[in-house]
């Protein structure tokens, strides 16, 4: 008898349900967008009851899509946006303030306040992380500063901060568990990387009282069970979770030390498993838990670009060059290269390895031969250059090249991209059968905790490649592509 899971992935600008069995069948996909809100520039948040609103109608439309019904779902898995930042009533479960999303710039003072006072590289050496206001304990910070009311409350043990992973076990649970998973609480500046549990004195630093915080769970294991939902009974398992980048690496079956992912979704994300012990950079990344599975954990080194997707969103919401996102590889192919015109998608700063919270985009090189498909082109390249600088700088920390980078996310269905890819980086691109790496991840943490797997190895020999590219462009044009994309950079 076939056995069910649903991943949950909610990401940044939409959620999507992924229903699939044990062969990896997929039974149903559907997605659902919310509303980005833009308070100030550099500022992006999202209303948490429209994170929970596209969750639960995704839900009751892919069970409407599958043939199976919700009480034959053996267990839920978990998958989200990290770092954006949530904080609620605990007796309520009502939000106090609207999500702070992982792109917002608005904590770039209080990093600078931190970095003034020498307190990086502590920072560094407990969490692997960097002082950017990308990260989720500035945020809460922010959220405790701003106002004096939420303070009190929060320090009276009346709130309860999570990432998005957190709030939605709280919700689906009927406000019964507050919990997190290792790879998420990695990702916010009050993790101690190596006793996986909040640390006391960033605590004190960033003004936290630990009231807030949630338990620090595995990432596959049974946390809860479902209650009070008109969209599934009650009862069913909640059994996997982990931050969106690690489900991909865990989706993708990158189970070694030395095993490497991209994925190309709002932002480009590459990620390097790193064994059992954490690896700090010197080159500008982040070290971060890959998973915990029981007493076992994993580390992963990893580089994060802003900006990827987003930017062909630009072109279609922004500036009407298309119509929908796919439609950049046509675009794009008219052209055989952008002949010059350089785009650096930092509209809301610069990731790794780089780390320029005040950076903007730019395009150089416009003539009057410029045109719409010189643009698309310039902004794949973009796309590529970044991850190829995060990959420059993952190599020169592991001291090893990476041969086979796998791909996943929705931009890694676009041809043109993954070879310009596979040509700056000098590597073959393995392009996985299903793109839904990070749902997957998330549905096989679930399972392995409810034994609709059995093991890794069992997971591991169903993955299928569907494409591979291999670098086709002559060494001079990359150099030269590289050479434009430096100068562009200093400009940014």
């Amino acid at each position: 008898m076939s056995r069910y899971v649903l991943a949950i992935d909610q990401g940044t600008t939409g959620t999507t349900i992924v229903i699939l069995d044990q062969d990896l069948k997929v039974l149903s996909r559907r997605n659902k967008e919310f509303p980005q809100i833009y308070p100030k520039p550099g500022w992006v948040e999202h209303d948490p009851e429209d994170i929970w609103r596209s969750t639960l109608d995704t839900i009751k439309d892919a069970l409407a899509e599958s043939d199976i019904d919700s009480g034959q779902i053996s267990a839920i898995g978990i998958t989200n946006q990290r770092e954006t930042t949530l904080l609620w009533d605990r007796e309520t479960g009502k939000p106090v303030h609207n999500a702070i999303v992982w792109q917002c710039r608005r904590t770039s003072g209080i990093c600078r306040e931190l970095k003034a006072k020498g307190l990086e590289e502590k920072f560094r050496q407990r969490t692997g992380l960097v002082l950017d206001p990308y990260f989720s304990g500035t945020k809460l910070s922010w959220m405790l500063r701003e106002n004096e009311d939420t303070r009190k409350r929060a320090h009276a043990g009346g709130l309860a901060f999570g990432t998005v992973d957190s709030f939605l076990v709280y919700r689906l649970t009927g406000g019964k568990v507050h919990v997190t998973d290792a790879s998420n609480a990695s990702r916010t500046l009050m993790m101690d990387l190596e006793s996986l549990d909040w640390d006391p004195e960033l605590l004190d630093i960033l003004e936290v009282p630990g009231s807030v915080l949630p338990k620090v769970a595995g990432c596959s294991e049974i946390y809860g069970v479902t209650k009070g939902l008109d969209c599934l009974p009650d009862g069913i398992p909640i059994a996997g979770m982990a931050g969106d980048q690690q489900a991909a690496l865990f989706g993708q079956a990158c189970y070694s030390p030395g095993d490497a992912k991209c994925t190309f979704g709002t932002g480009a994300f590459v990620l390097m498993n790193t064994g059992g012990k954490p690896v700090l950079s010197t080159s500008g990344l982040l070290t971060t838990v890959a998973w915990k599975l029981d007493k076992e954990v994993n580390y992963a080194l990893e580089g994060s670009t802003f900006i990827a997707g987003a930017a062909v969103q630009w072109l279609r919401d922004g500036l009407g060059l298309i119509k929908s996102a796919p439609d950049i590889e046509p675009l794009a192919r008219k052209v055989k290269s952008s002949e010059g015109l350089v785009f650096v998608p930092a509209m809301v700063g610069l990731g790794a390895p780089f780390w320029k919270p005040e950076a903007r985009g730019i395009i150089r090189g416009i003539t009057r031969g410029t045109t719409a498909a010189h643009l698309a082109r310039a902004t794949l390249d973009g796309i590529a250059l970044q991850v190829k600088d995060v990959l420059d700088a993952m190599e020169k920390d592991a001291g090893e090249k990476v041969r086979i980078l796998k791909v996943d996310g929705g931009a890694a269905a676009n041809d043109l991209l993954m070879q310009i890819q596979a040509d700056v980086v000098n590597a073959d691109i393995s392009r996985p059968g299903m793109l839904e790496t990070t749902a997957f991840g998330a549905a096989f943490l679930a399972g392995l905790a409810t034994r609709v797997w059995a093991s890794r190895d069992e997971i591991k020999a169903i993955w299928r490649e569907e494409r591979r590219f291999r670098p086709e462009m002559r060494q001079s044009e990359v150099d030269a592509m590289l050479k434009a994309w430096r100068e562009a950079l200093q400009m940014a």
